[in-house]
């Protein structure tokens, strides 16, 4: 049997997001813009950051395997996941919660927050 030897791959980013299929289509040409092909790990997961501690096992595995220097985390307006709870207040400290989270642990790491609205348009959510 013959061992396929695996190449080092690295990328700039890792961008965690809902799933939602409503904003596949302004995250896809928000990255586009933002990156070039390949050039970031993508994780696609109900509520967005909802779920932290999966999300900071993603973190760190494209941390120490691709060297990634930057996460986006995005999470958005009417999402099922956080129900009668998804407010801009409780995604922005969500949000805020992961970011220092992730920054304990990964203090090099740039960490970038967005709160994106149905129509497609990304807001930025500036740390505390």
């Amino acid at each position: 049997m013959n061992r396929v030897e695996m190449k080092e791959f690295t990328c700039q980013a890792l961008v965690v997001h809902c799933m939602d299929g409503r904003l596949q289509k302004p995250i896809n040409d928000w990255l586009e813009d933002r990156f070039r092909p390949a050039d970031y790990d993508r994780v696609s997961l109900a509520g967005g950051v909802f779920e932290l501690e999966m999300i900071l096992k993603q973190v760190q595995l494209c941390y120490h395997r691709h060297k990634i220097r930057q996460v986006i985390l995005i999470n958005h307006e009417n999402c099922a996941m956080y129900g009668d709870e998804s407010t801009p207040e409780r995604h922005a400290a969500d949000l805020r919660k992961a970011q220092r989270k992730i920054k304990e642990t990964f203090p090099a790491l740039e960490v970038e927050l967005y709160y994106l609205h149905l129509d497609g348009i990304f807001e930025p959510v500036p740390p505390r």
